[in-house]
């Protein structure tokens, strides 16, 4: 398990392109967080190269599995029937998660392992930590400091058995989450390991927990950049965020800067030339215009 891709550090000076990280296993053309959707997108796709990374969501079954999988529910991804569809992955044991197809495709919920089996080990991956089992997690905070010893500790039991298990592979590995909890127990299980803070609700709360856990990188909504015509537009909920230069800032502190979800190769142009370190895409296609697409 080594470092990671698309940092400050390692983006040469002559590379002018971000890296491209697969989003879910690019969410737009594969059913997401499923070993085909890494499959095919660690082969590249059209006349696309395969991305450096793939991005995938990891969280805990009743028996604590380590499971790839998004939602906290079962309804919206999987055919699990109505008397479960409503219930939290880590309230399902890991049989019962296994036999569920997800978005109609033959493709079932499939563990860490079964995902990491799959990747080549050129392919990088960044592990989105998004719940240990617990209810009580709380994402998206900067925390009060009389807080952050207990979720850390909610988390910590899981970021062993993950990080146990990266460390049994190739792969370059980056372990990101909105939960500062996560961070704090990915930190303490092994302080060399690459961490992504993942940012939402505030610029300054964020940096100041990327700093915190002294984080490679942060992970911003494409909406957070400013300086391109994507500040502060419409994104879900997000936003507005204060006029600062978050890739600046970052920069300057030597964290590299990883954008979600880019959709459209007009974001991607806008955010190639704001400086991003990174894309995480739905789509393998967002970087084929350009300055520098055909470099």
């Amino acid at each position: 398990m080594s470092g990671t891709i698309g940092t400050a550090e390692s983006k040469s000076a002559n590379r002018t392109l971000p890296a491209l990280i697969a989003h879910r296993g690019f969410a737009g053309v594969y059913p997401e967080n499923t070993v085909a959707a890494v499959e095919q997108a660690a082969a590249g796709y059209g006349s696309n190269s395969p991305p450096e990374m793939v991005e995938i969501d990891l969280m805990a079954s009743a028996d604590g599995e380590l499971v790839v999988f998004h939602d906290y529910d079962l309804g919206r991804l999987t055919d699990a029937p109505a008397a479960v569809a409503d219930q939290r992955v880590w309230e399902t044991p890991a049989e019962t998660l296994a036999e569920l197809e997800v978005l109609g495709t033959g493709e079932t919920i499939p563990t860490l392992d079964a995902v990491l089996d799959a990747l080549p080990p050129e392919v990088g991956v960044n592990v989105e930590f998004k719940n240990p089992g617990s209810a009580a997690v709380r994402s998206r905070e900067n925390l009060p400091r009389a807080d952050r010893e207990t979720q850390r500790d909610l988390w910590l039991d899981f970021a062993e058995r993950a990080i146990d298990t990266l460390s049994t592979y190739d792969h370059d590995v980056l372990i990101s989450s909105f939960a500062e909890g996560a961070l704090a127990a990915a930190r303490e299980v092994d302080s060399s390991i690459p961490l992504a803070a993942v940012l939402a609700e505030s610029v300054a709360d964020g940096m100041e927990v990327a700093r915190r856990y002294d984080c490679e990188a942060v992970h911003p909504p494409w909406n957070m950049i400013s300086g391109t015509d994507l500040f502060n537009a419409a994104y879900g909920s997000l936003g507005p965020y204060d006029d600062v230069d978050l890739v600046e800032i970052a920069h300057d502190e030597g964290r590299a800067v990883n954008v979600w979800t880019v959709e459209s190769w007009y974001q991607a142009d806008q955010l190639r030339q704001a400086g991003v370190d990174g894309l995480i895409a739905d789509y393998p296609g967002v970087l084929r215009f350009g300055d520098d697409a055909s470099e």
